[in-house]
């Protein structure tokens, strides 16, 4: 059923661009048809297919690296007091910086390669995944963590067996968001510099007035995106899973 209804919406989606081009009469180097965007992608496949192999490597990269960070960040800091009292204020003011204004430092640091794209990557899912995870590791009921210090757990138990467990969703949360946030950072730094990607392609698109292409390009990359994002979703959800199976008594008790 939702299969359906995403044909649906899909269909309606471009009946209503094919009615603007209709309405408007604008020219098609301006607002190309639908149809246009079909055959500049079906006619440009193998460029395409080869700019989005490096862009989606760029993001699985970052989301990967971003995902490892963040979640040994909010693993000190739901550890240690001093960590979160020193640490949790820097990241705060940290996002008052804008992302995308590091891209050009990003890449005189890193170089035109692949690697400040997936660094621009990792910036901008680093806090999403860090916040998200850190609330579920604090979130966690205090009955059972004085269940566990009566039992006689360790920090790192309590951490390991009840704090982490009941925290996945939250990680998944905050993975969900990594998944729609990652690409954009990786297609703001092939904008800034690049020789690769769905970002440079469009950027070569528009300066050859080659309108259709940069459509065909950016639909390219929302495909990217959609997949990307039901994966992690997938992910998500068996994380959920697992965490609603998990228990005090798997944890800590006594093995049956």
């Amino acid at each position: 059923m939702r299969v359906l209804y995403g044909l649906a919406a899909l269909l309606l989606g471009l009946l209503l661009w094919q009615l603007l081009v209709w309405i408007t009469g604008t020219p098609h180097f301006i607002l190309p048809s639908p149809l246009r965007v079909a055959q500049a992608a079906y006619a440009s496949r193998a460029l395409i297919l080869e700019h989005a192999t490096v862009t989606a490597t760029e993001v699985v990269l970052g989301l990967i690296l971003g995902t490892i960070l963040g979640a040994i960040t909010a693993i000190q800091l739901a550890s240690s007091q001093w960590a979160q009292r020193l640490l949790l204020p820097i990241l705060v003011f940290t996002q008052a910086v804008p992302v995308f204004a590091l891209a050009p430092i990003l890449t005189l640091w890193f170089g035109y390669g692949m690697a400040s794209k997936i660094v621009m990557a990792v910036l901008i899912i680093y806090f999403p995944v860090t916040s998200a995870f850190h609330d579920g590791l604090t979130r966690v009921d205090s009955g059972l963590l004085d269940l566990a210090r009566t039992m006689g757990a360790t920090r790192w138990q309590v951490m390991r067996r009840i704090r982490i467990p009941h925290a996945l969703p939250s990680l998944g949360t905050g993975l969900r968001l990594a998944a729609v946030y990652a690409p954009i950072g990786a297609v703001i730094g092939e904008w800034v510099g690049a020789s690769k990607g769905l970002g440079y392609l469009m950027l070569l698109a528009n300066g050859r007035v080659k309108i259709d292409l940069m459509f065909a390009s950016l639909i390219a990359l929302a495909l990217l995106t959609v997949v990307l994002h039901k994966l992690v979703a997938i992910l998500a959800d068996h994380l959920s899973a697992y965490a609603s199976g998990s228990s005090l008594q798997k944890g800590l008790g006594p093995k049956k």
